[in-house]
């Protein structure tokens, strides 16, 4: 896949997971949102507190879930732990971690606090 096809479809999957956690409750709270640490795809609130969401697609969830890095996991604890920072009760602010897995046929698994130490 060329970049630009693989840049839009994972605009595209974002969106689709985006509007799942919608329905679900969850306003999103920012897209794509980079900070020093890295780059985390949705952030959603859940009450006080916020749902950090890696998107991962590929033709089918096992491999979606093989596309997750432990270095990616790491820039997106580091981006998360900049984001609550910046929150009035900081690193004290209820967060999870889910994973969403996107197939080729567009079905979404969401794992949640897949990404929990």
């Amino acid at each position: 896949m060329s970049g630009a096809v693989s840049y839009h479809a994972g605009l595209s999957a974002e969106d689709q997971v985006a509007r799942d956690y919608v329905r679900r409750g969850f306003p999103v709270a920012a897209r794509r949102w980079r900070g020093k640490g890295g780059e985390i795809d949705l952030i959603l609130r859940d009450g006080a507190g916020f749902v950090f969401v890696e998107v991962k697609k590929s033709r089918d969830h096992a491999r979606a879930a093989e596309r997750l890095r432990p270095q990616q996991m790491q820039r997106l604890f580091a981006a998360a732990s900049e984001y609550l920072g910046q929150c009035p009760t900081g690193l004290d602010t209820f967060a999870r971690f889910d994973v969403a897995l996107i197939d080729a046929q567009g079905r979404i698994q969401i794992l949640e606090n897949a990404l929990s130490g």
